[in-house]
């Protein structure tokens, strides 16, 4: 297998509950990911383990099973099979595991630490959509912790 993996982390002035409460529901991605795509299947919060939904539209697709859930601890959610496949097309996409963790620690008094990793783990000499190997520089990971901030300090002025 061949694996990429990316992380961050960023210290917001809101508590954990908040930041969790955010950052758990996909829904929100659509704030936080320029042009990001429907997401589908969020029929009630908050999600538990083993719920899934759906992110994207045609011709990418992932379709996403949440697999830890620890309020304001841990939240953490797997994509496995055909990543980005095309709903309308049998057998699009490209087989592969990503993984997206994200953890809140509280360093000190009115100090959330989020940290979000994203891995994605492919066969052996797989070839990658152009689109996917950009979601992984870390500008991007960046991009959406600010976006994040900036969502959280609108909401709770």
């Amino acid at each position: 297998m061949g694996t990429i993996t990316v992380s961050s982390e960023t210290a917001f002035g809101q508590p954990a509950d908040q930041v969790y409460a955010f950052v758990s529901d996909p829904r929100n991605w659509t704030k936080v990911y320029p042009g990001e795509a429907d997401i589908a299947g969020v029929d009630r919060l908050p999600l538990q383990v083993g719920d899934t939904w759906l992110e994207g539209s045609a011709p990418a697709v992932f379709t996403w099973r949440l697999i830890t859930a620890v309020p304001d601890q841990k939240f953490v959610f797997q994509s496995v099979g055909l990543l980005g496949h095309d709903p309308d097309i049998e057998n699009s996409g490209f087989q592969g595991l990503m993984t997206i963790a994200y953890t809140f620690t509280s360093p000190g008094e009115g100090v959330t630490l989020f940290h979000r990793q994203m891995s994605l783990e492919v066969p052996k000499r797989a070839v990658l959509p152009e689109g996917m190997i950009a979601v992984f520089e870390p500008r991007h990971i960046d991009s959406y912790h600010d976006a994040v901030a900036q969502e959280l300090s609108r909401s709770h002025v």
